[in-house]
Order: structure tokens, then sequence, then C-alpha cells
């Protein structure tokens, strides 16, 4: 395993945010929804692809917090434009556990 030092660390910008939107992706490569998620006032909403059809259904999504890199650079997914990448624990046959907060959180909030 490489270390990273805590300037590293705290270049990546993880922040709190409530899921808002959840859709199907027929066009992505892998099953995967487009979320949109509200990350409070300074930052705003971003969206994303997540392949996380296995454990979630769209409409359960909405209203849950999650943990998500808000500092990436947008990236094109097939027809779709990435904003952030919401955090998930990935299993050896790839299904994602997503990473949330166990008690209600501000949006926004950074994670470090």
């Amino acid at each position: 395993m490489d270390h990273i030092s805590w300037n590293d660390f705290m270049k990546v910008d993880m922040r709190v945010g409530t899921i808002i939107a959840a859709e199907p992706f027929p066009q992505a490569r892998k099953p995967a929804y487009k979320l949109t998620i509200d990350f409070g006032a300074d930052i705003g909403t971003k969206r994303t692809s997540a392949q996380i059809t296995t454990l979630y259904q769209p409409d359960t999504l909405i209203g849950q917090q999650v943990i998500a890199v808000v500092n990436f650079p947008p990236k094109q997914i097939g027809p779709f434009m990435s904003e952030c990448l919401v955090m998930g624990s990935v299993a050896a046959n790839g299904t994602v556990t997503l990473l949330t907060t166990t008690q209600p959180t501000e949006n926004g909030l950074r994670i470090g």
C-alpha cells in the first residue's frame, strides 16, 4: 500500500449530499442510474452516473444522503456528463454499497 500525505488527502473534496432525483441510465455500458445530488447552497446540485443497480431502486434512493467527491473534472459517460463521484464500497462481484450518513447531516459538509 502506498501512503499519501495529509495534504494529498485534503485535495480530495468529499461532501455530504442528498439524492433528489434518480432514474435508469439505459445508454450506460454497465447497468447504472443517473443521480442528481443536492450539495447545499455553496456547491449546488451535481449529476452523476452510478453503477448501483444491484442493491438499489431509483425510488428508494430519493432522500438518501451520500458521500461524493465533488472536485473531479466532469466526465462524459455516453450522452451524459457526470459531475461528481458517489462513494461506495465495491465487493469482489462488483456490487456497490453506498457510503451514507447515519444521522441527518447538512448538505455540503466536508468529509475529513
